[in-house]
């Protein structure tokens, strides 16, 4: 599996590399580094009364920091491509914690199907940006295709739980 993961991430280096993608893509990354980009998003969303939406996306990025964060990295404790092969030049540090799965596209899709799960349209364009955040991963050599994988499927879990626990608390509270 390992060198078939490999292949793909030379592959990203040999083929897609280039000065634009190697400026744009840290920026990119760096918009979810602690989900800062889907945490923004949450706020404004409440912000602008749109409670149902931003309170799913909130929760769905609690559970997923308790899932990827406090759970799986620790227990897998995988190692990062970066660590593996270091003859690829970084544009980022390297990140201290384990590689499975990525926190960055499990808070990514967690904000995707939260949204679509509450009936947001803005679940579209927040897909486009999760697929781009995840993908910047993978060009910067610091996540496996299946720490995308994983971290994608972990997203839409904790995504769909968090608004399924807002609407269940919703529906509470109308018959209180």
């Amino acid at each position: 599996m390992q060198s078939f993961e490999f292949a793909v991430l030379d592959w990203i280096q040999a083929n897609l590399r280039c000065e634009a993608l190697d400026l744009l893509m840290p920026f990119v990354s760096a918009l979810s580094n602690h989900g800062e980009i889907w945490i923004i998003l949450a706020v404004l969303l409440l912000l602008l009364r749109r409670r149902k939406q931003g309170f799913s996306v909130g929760t769905a990025l609690v559970l997923d920091l308790m899932a990827c964060n406090l759970l799986l990295k620790p227990l897998f404790s995988r190692l990062r491509p970066c660590a593996v092969n270091d003859a690829v030049e970084l544009l980022i540090t390297a990140p201290a914690s384990g590689s499975f799965p990525s926190g960055h596209t499990a808070a990514s899709f967690a904000a995707v199907f939260a949204l679509k799960c509450s009936g947001s349209p803005l679940w579209k364009p927040a897909a486009v940006l999760a697929c781009i955040i995840a993908f910047s991963r993978m060009y910067l050599y610091v996540h496996w295709p299946s720490d995308i994988l994983g971290g994608a499927l972990l997203g839409a879990a904790v995504g769909w739980s968090g608004a399924k626990i807002v609407e269940l608390a919703a529906r509470k509270r109308q018959k209180a």
